[in-house]
């Protein structure tokens, strides 16, 4: 079965928590215990005499608050599909947790305040979903209830909501008339609305196409693992465990270890331990090579004709996620998948702007959730895409090497 993985974002109290909420109960995704709890610790109740917000909110701060600090993950499943939702905080100091939240996302609910409209965190929101190249967006226009479910209201916001998407180069765009406190267009649909001819929000997650942007034709595999048991049974046994992460494999295929760029061809492949003659894709696989090779974690397999890049310096964007500023100079480790390498900072080349996406001359520090385009220089060779041509070859992290936390989300030009 699929599994899509999508993000909720929007500023504070556009109803985020309370639509993931919606999602699960009507749904059917929420047990009868977890119903008593929740009834016990309800405040803003709804007409079923529970408040939906607190099924995400799972910090006591964030109960307390009535806000999202955390980036809080849900798992429900339809007959159709299965579902990984990330709860993003709202506010514009959490915008780290939102970017970390969003990486791994092939889709992005937006919440759009009917009575506000598109306001800055939404431009916020959207320029992130266009750096992490996030192929589809739905803008979901909450609290419809409170604006008297005006079709006139939802067309202005969607109108400037198209102005938006145009100029950060968005394509893929989906409107919803909601009301998540209500329940209007989430998993049925409304009376309230008879102008809304589309469909409700879940039968569009159920149905839209995640396997569009799967890459066939330039195939990608990093190591993970080196299997070597060396035991009587297995003593010559050497295979490279790791996901393909695209093009197709087969059984003969030439193909060079990078960075070494070694020539050899695999010799046999293993996945979900059977022998297979191919494997594509999305799937797990053991390759083994003709030819006895020094290949160890990070090093990839690809073959020729559409090659990645190997070299020390890269450019990237990036998204600081940390407290301690980024300065030119600063060294770090940059985590590429498997692959871990030290790497400094040569250059700070300039400060983007998150609401009108204006390069600013950068005269001091880098601070928390800025986004920057920097020049990096690895101590060794780095096997990479540019992140546009290749969207899981082509990130990475910067980690700190004394807290080895996550400091940087890392685009690679």
């Amino acid at each position: 079965m699929d599994i899509l993985r999508f993000i909720t974002a929007g500023s504070v109290d556009d109803g985020k928590s309370t639509l993931i909420g919606r999602l699960l109960y009507d749904s059917k995704n929420i047990l009868i215990d977890q119903l008593e709890t929740l009834e016990k610790q309800s405040k803003n109740r709804n007409e079923n005499g529970i408040d939906l917000a607190i099924v995400t909110d799972g910090l006591r701060a964030e109960r307390e608050q009535g806000i999202t600090i955390d980036v809080a993950y849900r798992y429900f499943s339809t007959p159709r599909r299965k579902f990984i939702i990330a709860d993003a905080p709202g506010h514009i100091q959490y915008t780290r947790n939102m970017v970390t939240g969003a990486s791994n996302s092939q889709l992005m609910v937006i919440l759009i305040d009917a009575r506000q409209g598109v306001i800055e965190q939404t431009r916020r929101h959207s320029i992130i979903a266009s750096l992490l190249r996030i192929p589809h967006i739905v803008v979901a226009v909450n609290k419809m209830d409170l604006v008297d479910y005006s079709e006139e209201i939802f067309n202005d916001i969607k109108a400037q909501y198209d102005l938006v998407a145009k100029k950060l180069g968005l394509e893929q765009i989906s409107y919803f008339p909601i009301s998540a406190f209500h329940g209007d267009h989430i998993v049925e649909r409304s009376g309230n609305m008879p102008w809304y001819k589309g469909e409700v929000l879940l039968d569009f997650l159920e149905n839209v196409n995640i396997h569009e942007g799967r890459d066939f034709e330039s195939p990608r595999f990093q190591v993970q693992y080196v299997i070597r048991p060396q035991t009587d049974e297995l003593h010559d046994y050497r295979g490279y465990a790791g996901e393909v992460i695209s093009g197709i494999y087969r059984r003969g295929d030439t193909i060079a270890v990078l960075p070494q760029n070694i020539q050899t061809r695999i010799s046999k492949i293993e996945t979900g331990g059977h022998e297979v003659e191919s494997v594509f894709a999305g799937q797990p696989a053991v390759l083994h090579t003709e030819d006895d090779i020094d290949i160890s974690r990070g090093d990839f397999l690809v073959q020729s004709g559409s090659l990645p890049k190997v070299e020390n310096e890269i450019e990237a964007v990036v998204c600081w996620l940390d407290t301690k500023n980024l300065n030119e100079g600063n060294k770090y480790f940059i985590q590429h998948k498997s692959r871990v390498l030290k790497a400094v900072v040569k250059q700070i080349e300039y400060k983007i702007d998150v609401n009108t996406l204006e390069k600013i001359p950068v005269s001091d520090s880098i601070g928390l959730n800025e986004v920057v385009k920097i020049r990096l220089k690895t101590a060794s060779p780095l096997v990479f895409d540019r992140f546009e041509d290749h969207k899981n070859t082509g990130n990475a992290v910067l980690i700190d090497e004394t807290s080895h936390s996550t400091v940087g989300a890392v685009m690679i030009l």
